[in-house]
């Protein structure tokens, strides 16, 4: 009888495993299910480019978007960052000042685990969040390989650059774009071959780099003048001053 009850306890505790086997498989799958883009318009696709030749990292772009967006104390959509760039080979080091904001990527890795479906990519490919049904998991900040995302100390929900896209939507420019003294911000509509965006992505097309491409999330933040150094090693919002050594 002993025999018959361990047996039937095997039998249980198998399936109990293979039940768990198939939740967590069901939830993977879930994770990469992307929900349909929504509102904006679908003849667009904004992108942006950062001329980092322009740049004087006079953060007008963070006060801007802070102001616009009325962020929190200590808290920012979009930040300049200064590193040093090591070259020990050449025994040179170089200051470099560069611009951060979520890369609204055509492959966001923070769109698929929302669990709310609070984070969304609009038809245009702005990258949201609405607030409204938002918990604040947390899930879409760590998903995010660029650390552009937080949770805003104020509303308790994923806070992150939406390219002002109420801004955009009312025929007007992302405050950071406005406020950029150098120039160095331009966005527009990449589907409009007339557009500034893109006949600079032609035209420097040699030089366009974007932040760690082997991420594969086809991110529409486009840099000139970018070191490649930058590409696979620099951190999203990483400390106001850091060295990336050659």
């Amino acid at each position: 009888m002993s025999i018959t009850r361990r047996n039937l306890l095997k039998q249980i505790g198998a399936l109990t495993v293979g039940a768990t086997v198939l939740t967590l498989k069901e939830a993977r799958a879930e994770a990469k299910r992307v929900p349909p883009r929504r509102e904006g318009d679908p003849n667009k696709r904004y992108g942006m480019i950062v001329d980092l030749r322009r740049c004087i990292g006079c953060q007008a772009c963070t006060v801007s978007c802070t102001v616009e967006n009325q962020m929190p104390a200590g808290q920012f959509r979009t930040t300049v960052r200064q590193y040093q760039v090591i070259d020990e080979a050449q025994d040179q080091a170089t200051n470099v000042v560069l611009p951060r904001l979520c890369n609204h990527c055509d492959n966001p890795p923070c769109v698929p685990v929302c669990p709310t479906q609070a984070t969304y990519q609009r038809e245009d490919g702005i990258v949201v969040v609405d607030n409204k049904i938002c918990v604040g998991c947390a899930y879409c900040v760590q998903a995010c390989p660029y650390e552009a995302r937080f949770i805003n100390e104020e509303t308790g929900t994923a806070d992150k650059c939406t390219f002002c896209a109420h801004r955009l939507d009312a025929g007007l420019l992302p405050a950071c774009v406005e406020s950029c003294v150098g120039g160095a911000r331009i966005i527009g509509d990449m589907k409009d071959p007339n557009s500034t965006i893109s006949k600079m992505l032609v035209e420097f097309e040699d030089e366009i780099k974007v932040l760690k491409p082997a991420q594969g999330t086809m991110p529409q933040v486009f840099y000139i003048g970018l070191d490649e150094a930058f590409q696979s090693q620099v951190q999203g919002q990483a400390m106001l001053w850091q060295e990336i050594v050659l």
